[in-house]
């Protein structure tokens, strides 16, 4: 099977759902840029499943989300702190979580994402 299958055609693509919790890591590696963006809205079926399957892969999957926080979206960054790494221990993603807290941009105050940074480095979830 070609894992480009896999990557959700829909907001609402279940089918896709059990074929991805089959996984290791190294087999979702490929295209786990392409289901971060089915987070950018968690109020999406497909947001929750997603989530789930990525989140044990958060502290292998960095990169991913610091680029995600870096980025102008928000809602994106908010969706990603709130439900891959509320309890993370990586130092990289520790230091930008600490950007947002300490540095947000007007977007993130509107938002809130800093408040959730800041509940982040505070334990709050812990």
């Amino acid at each position: 099977m070609n894992i480009r299958e896999l990557i959700p055609k829909h907001k609402d693509d279940q089918e896709v759902i059990d074929g991805l919790k089959k996984l290791s890591f190294e087999e979702l590696k490929p295209i786990i840029p392409e289901l971060l963006v089915w987070m950018q809205d968690m109020n999406w079926p497909i947001g929750r499943p997603i989530a789930d399957i990525l989140k044990p892969f958060v502290s292998r999957m960095t990169s991913e989300i610091i680029k995600i926080l870096r980025t102008n979206d928000s809602t994106w960054e908010y969706w990603v702190l709130t439900n891959l790494v509320r309890d993370t221990t990586d130092p990289l993603l520790l230091i930008e979580i600490e950007r947002i807290a300490k540095f947000p941009s007007k977007v993130e105050i509107e938002d809130e994402v800093n408040l959730e940074a800041i509940a982040i480095l505070n334990g709050d979830y812990k």
